[in-house]
C-alpha cells in the first residue's frame, strides 16, 4: 500500500520499501560458570521515493534513509511509524527538490534533525570510543581513533550541554544495541562517555579494561554469529536530551536545517568529517522560508560538538537504529542504537554536494 501511495505522484520514478523482522536466540556458556539464554526481536521498516530529472536524481526517505527505523520491538513499530500516512508528503518533497535552490555555501547556524544527528553520533563519538581502535588492535577497517589514552578525563569533547552515554540497558530504550548480557557474559550497563562536555569513558572488553584502569568490562563485546569472534561494538551510544523546546532550538536569525542522511565521510582517526543530507530548509527568524537541495556540512569532531548550544528536550528524543554498522575482517555487520533530539550548532561550514 505504501508503494501504491508513493506512485500516485506521477513524477516519482522509483520506490523502495523495506520491512525486516528478526528474532535471534543466543545461548552463551563459559568456563566461568555462565549459562545465559537470551532472545531478541527486532523490526525495521521504511521507504524511499526517487524522482528522476533531466540533470539529477532526488530522493526522500521516511522515517530515515537506509532502511528506515529499526528497534528492539515487534510489529508494533510498523504501526507506530504511520508509514502510509506520511507517504504523500514524502513523494511531494522528492519531486519538489528538483525546483529547490542549491544549498548556499558558508558558515551558518546548523540545526540537525534526530536521525541525521544519530549518524553524526555514530561516526564521531561511537567509533572513536571503541578502545580496540584506540589501542591499535582494530585499524585496517575504518581506521583508528584520535581519542588516545591521554585524552581520557582531559579532553573538552563538547560544550557544557553535551552529555553522551553508551547504554545497553532496557531502561535506556528498545535500541538495536539493547541486550541483557554481552558476548563475554558481562551484564548490560550504562557508561558515561561525555559528561558536561568532558570526555569520560571508552567502550571496553574484559581484555582492554585494565588499559584504562577499570577493574571490569563495561559490556560491549558483540559478535554477529557463533562463527565470529566478539569485538568491541557500539551498543546504544546516545546524546542525552536537553532542556530546550523545538521552537527554542530553531530560534536563529539565519540558519540551515537539515534532515535525513544521504552520505557520510570521515577520516581514519574519526576527526575530519563531511555529511550530506536529503533535504534542507533555510531558517530566518525561527521559520522555514525555502527548501534547499544537495546540502552538506563538514567540520572537525571536537570543534563541532563544542559548537552545540541547544538540544531539544525529551519530548523530541528518539532512539534511532543503524542496522548496517560494519567492523572487522571478515566483516561483521550488526545494529546499533543512537538516541538524539534535534540540536543546534553555531557557525558550521555548509555547502552543496552537487551543483549540476
Amino acid at each position: 500500500k505504501v508503494d501504491e501511495e508513493l506512485r500516485r505522484n506521477k513524477r516519482i520514478t522509483l520506490t523502495e520499501t523495506s520491512l525486516v523482522l528478526n528474532r535471534t536466540r543466543q545461548v552463551f556458556a563459559s568456563s566461568l560458570g555462565s549459562l545465559i539464554d537470551q532472545t531478541r526481536t527486532t523490526t525495521g521498516a521504511g521507504y524511499t521515493a526517487y524522482s528522476f530529472g533531466d540533470q539529477e536524481i532526488q530522493k526522500r526517505s521516511y522515517p530515515n534513509s537506509f532502511g528506515g527505523q529499526h528497534q528492539l520491538k515487534g510489529y508494533e513499530l510498523v504501526e507506530e511509524l504511520r508509514l502510509l500516512e506520511n507517504a504523500p508528503r514524502v513523494a511531494e518533497e522528492a519531486v519538489a527538490l528538483h525546483g529547490a535552490d542549491q544549498c548556499p555555501e558558508g558558515q551558518f547556524d546548523l540545526i540537525l534533525e534526530g536521525s541525521q544527528l544519530g549518524l553524526q553520533i555514530h561516526e564521531s563519538i561511537g567509533h572513536p570510543i571503541e578502545l580496540d581502535r584506540v589501542l591499535g588492535a582494530e585499524a585496517n577497517y575504518a581506521g583508528m581513533s584520535f581519542l588516545t589514552l591521554d585524552k581520557l578525563g582531559a579532553l573538552r569533547y563538547g560544550s557544557d550541554i553535551v552529555n553522551a552515554v553508551c547504554d545497553a540497558t532496557i531502561e535506556h530504550g528498545p535500541g538495536l544495541g539493547t541486550f541483557a548480557f554481552d558476548d563475554e557474559g558481562v551484564p548490560a550497563q550504562s557508561t558515561d562517555i561525555i559528561r558536561n562536555g568532558q570526555f569520560r569513558g571508552y567502550m571496553t572488553s574484559r581484555e582492554t579494561a585494565a588499559a584504562i584502569g577499570q577493574n571490569r568490562s563495561n559490556g560491549t563485546m558483540r559478535a554477529n554469529g557463533w562463527g565470529r569472534l566478539p569485538m568491541i561494538r557500539m551498543t546504544n551510544v546516545s546524546l542525552l536530551p536537553g532542556e530546550q523546546t523545538l521552537e527554542e532550538v530553531f530560534d536563529v536569525d539565519h540558519g540551515i536545517y537539515m534532515e535525513t542522511n544521504k552520505s557520510w565521510s570521515i577520516d581514519d582517526k574519526r576527526y575530519n568529517f563531511q555529511f550530506g543530507c536529503e533535504v534542507a530548509w533555510e531558517i530566518r527568524r525561527g521559520k522555514r522560508v525555502r527548501m534547499l537541495k544537495n546540502p552538506t556540512y563538514s567540520g572537525i569532531t571536537t570543534e563541532f560538538w563544542n559548537a552545540c548550544d541547544a538540544i531539544a528536550n525529551r519530548e523530541h528524543w528518539v532512539l534511532w537504529g543503524v542496522p548496517n554498522c560494519g567492523k572487522g575482517q571478515p566483516e561483521q555487520v550488526m545494529g546499533t542504537g543512537h538516541g538524539a533530539s534535534p540540536s543546534r550548532f553555531r557557525k558550521i561550514k555548509v555547502g552543496a554536494g552537487y551543483a549540476g
